[in-house]
């Protein structure tokens, strides 16, 4: 799938169509399709989430992923009604929040620009899946918060990490003590998401091409430099600094890149 054609299909591991693939544009769009449940996330969705979004960033012929949810909800959380079957006991609860983990890690760790188009309700685990991305376009009437409070759950560490970074501490608190819902402007103006818009996907479909167009060399490499500044991340050893410098420096798109600017015409870029 290169160029303009779309494709839209479920993903072959979700025999119950609960996640959509559409590509357009180098601009896949992941959708959780739970709509009669609020999109809330089961544990074999957390799971299939992120071993997606992990395929995704290995194919060519993709340069964003957007991550959004099917009709008025970006996701409304775990699916408790199933807690009583999957995270019933400590070993199941410490199994459970791995998947989370992984899942989230999977989308932060993603080399291609990811964001999250959150188009209604946006709460708990929804909230861990969007705070994973790298942007976060929110519909104006979308409501965003973290209930954990109200179930006796204990944010994770990953997902309470990354809250922190987004808002700071005094806001993070506030978040996490009194489990209230915040409207889209709101969020917006304490740093929780980056837009506001009419309609939240059509702002990071957009946002998605304008990306596109630019070298990935660039893209991966800035993503991984600032992704290290956080608190909590490793930082990148001098070595790992000069090797993706010179990775982007000995690139065709690099060639490109010059010519295109001498040429006065629109680079393409491929990535190499």
């Amino acid at each position: 799938m290169k160029g303009n054609d779309v494709h839209l299909k479920s993903l072959s591991d979700m025999e119950d169509s609960s996640l959509l693939l559409d590509i357009s544009n180098q601009v896949a769009v992941l959708t959780i399709n739970r709509p009669e449940k609020r999109n809330c996330l089961t544990l074999e969705l957390w799971r299939s989430i992120g071993r997606v979004v992990t395929e995704l960033d290995g194919r060519d012929d993709i340069r964003v992923i957007v991550l959004t949810g099917t009709g008025a909800s970006f996701s409304a959380g775990a699916d408790i009604s199933e807690f009583a079957q999957v995270r019933s006991n400590p070993q199941q609860v410490e199994d459970y929040e791995l998947s989370v983990d992984a899942c989230c890690d999977a989308i932060a760790a993603c080399a291609k620009p990811t964001i999250a188009a959150i188009n209604g309700f946006c709460i708990g685990g929804g909230m861990n899946l969007a705070m994973a991305c790298d942007f976060r376009c929110a519909s104006e009437v979308a409501q965003l918060g973290i209930p954990a409070a109200r179930l006796s759950i204990v944010y994770g560490i990953k997902g309470t990490s990354r809250l922190f970074e987004l808002v700071g501490l005094a806001q993070a608190k506030k978040i996490l003590f009194t489990g209230q819902r915040l409207k889209a402007a709101e969020a917006h103006k304490i740093g929780l998401v980056d837009e506001v818009c009419v309609d939240g996907l059509s702002l990071a479909q957009r946002m998605g091409r304008m990306i596109s167009d630019n070298a990935p060399l660039s893209i991966s490499g800035a993503k991984t430099i600032l992704n290290s500044l956080c608190a909590n991340a490793a930082p990148l050893t001098p070595d790992q600094v000069t090797a993706i410098l010179d990775q982007a420096a000995s690139s065709e798109d690099y060639v490109e890149g010059r010519n295109a600017f001498s040429e006065k015409r629109k680079p393409v870029f491929t990535g190499h």
